[in-house]
């Protein structure tokens, strides 16, 4: 399996998120439904019905002229995206490095919403109208734990067109969708499919599990991240991601991040840079065996509590650090603190666990975190502070 970044699309096979995941809850993420049984009542007919032919006039059927429709009306509202980064050679001259991706445009003002992993670490960034004019861009705003970006062009006197918002929290399996990308660099490129699934919990690059993704069989390629996945009424429900591929290439297992998600977090990125999100001012260990079985522990899944900042909210709210330095390797932490094992009811068994369930929450927000304390389960009430920019693990 390749993995895809900058442009090209991440692949991440379904299955391999359950088996990299582990722990507590990973079952439930692809669980399959129950399979039943026919009663002796029932009867399976030996032919399906005769299917009514579709009746329509005209060269085109009443789906591709929606098809055709909103291709044209919306595909000007998608721009390509190129990125250059620089790395260095042996004798340590820089090297440009171009990848490209897809965006949306999303109001009349040049923003564009694509995918972190198209803009990350990058030096320049060019952004192609449908007509080929060419604009420098700029990132405005990133949120990697999502994998969404805003970046900006100016767009002077051009018009441009617009890709609304819909909603992804009606969306049922079997919903038709388009795509509108540039895989392999070919400008504005059109695939349709249906929803796959719904809900889908994705392992990314980085190790961040991205929640509710949704699952598609439209085809994507490297080169459509960032662009919009569509409903039938031209709705951006969407932005496709990543796919699972064993050869590069669409297999059908295309993943998109829910509109609901950007709607979220598009305001915070145009008006801050990022994401205002509430943190626990502690400095957290994520447990593994060796520490369980040294520390004799009574969980194997969790985050200790090495150190709470003195002042903070969550020492306010009771959350107790340890107390007997240890040092692992190069890191030094405190034993006999406590052991976060569930916020607002969601399961922590990592790091990533522990941002996720952070995820969708603000400063100054209260939420509920379970822990275990001399070997008991307990409950706080925290209120959260303002998540650091760069984490110190």
């Amino acid at each position: 399996m390749k993995l895809y970044s900058r442009g090209q699309v991440a692949l991440v096979a379904a299955a391999a998120v359950v088996v990299a995941l582990g722990g507590a809850g990973a079952a439930g993420f692809l669980k399959l439904p129950r399979m039943g049984s026919l009663s002796e009542a029932e009867e399976i007919p030996l032919m399906a019905p005769a299917a009514t032919p579709v009746q329509y006039s005209g060269p085109v059927s009443p789906d591709e002229s929606n098809n055709i429709e909103l291709y044209q009306r919306l595909n000007p509202a998608v721009v390509n995206i190129t990125a250059v980064s620089f790395e260095y050679n042996w004798f340590l001259e820089p090297v440009p490095q171009q990848g490209t991706g897809s965006g949306s445009i999303i109001d009349g003002k040049g923003h564009v919403l694509t995918n972190y992993h198209v803009v990350k670490d990058s030096s320049e960034l060019s952004v192609t109208l449908a007509g080929g004019k060419d604009y420098k861009g700029k990132i405005v705003g990133v949120d990697p734990e999502n994998d969404l970006a805003v970046i900006k062009f100016e767009p002077g006197a051009e018009r441009l067109t617009v890709i609304p918002f819909g909603s992804s929290s009606g969306l049922r399996v079997g919903q038709k969708v388009l795509a509108i990308g540039n895989p392999f660099g070919l400008d504005r490129t059109l695939t349709t499919g249906i929803i796959s699934g719904l809900g889908r919990p994705v392992k990314t690059e980085s190790g961040i599990v991205i929640r509710e993704m949704i699952q598609t069989d439209a085809s994507i390629n490297p080169g459509n991240s960032g662009g919009p996945l569509l409903n039938s009424r031209g709705e951006m429900i969407g932005v496709n991601t990543m796919i699972y591929s064993p050869s590069g290439g669409s297999v059908g297992i295309g993943f998109a991040v829910p509109v609901e998600t950007a709607r979220r977090v598009v305001p915070d990125l145009l008006r801050f840079g990022k994401v205002q999100r509430g943190w626990l001012d502690l400095k957290p260990v994520q447990l593994f065996p060796r520490l369980v079985s040294y520390a004799n522990l009574p969980v194997s899944e969790g985050i200790l509590v090495s150190e709470v900042t003195p002042g903070s909210q969550a020492e306010q709210a009771g959350l107790k650090g340890g107390k007997e330095p240890v040092r692992y390797g190069r890191s030094v932490f405190y034993l006999g603190g406590d052991i976060i094992v569930e916020v607002d009811k969601m399961p922590v068994s990592s790091l990533y666990d522990l941002l996720g369930a952070l995820e969708d929450n603000k400063p100054g927000e209260a939420v509920e975190v379970k822990i275990i304390r001399n070997r008991r389960p307990q409950s706080l009430t925290v209120k959260l502070s303002e998540r650091p920019k760069n984490l110190e693990w």
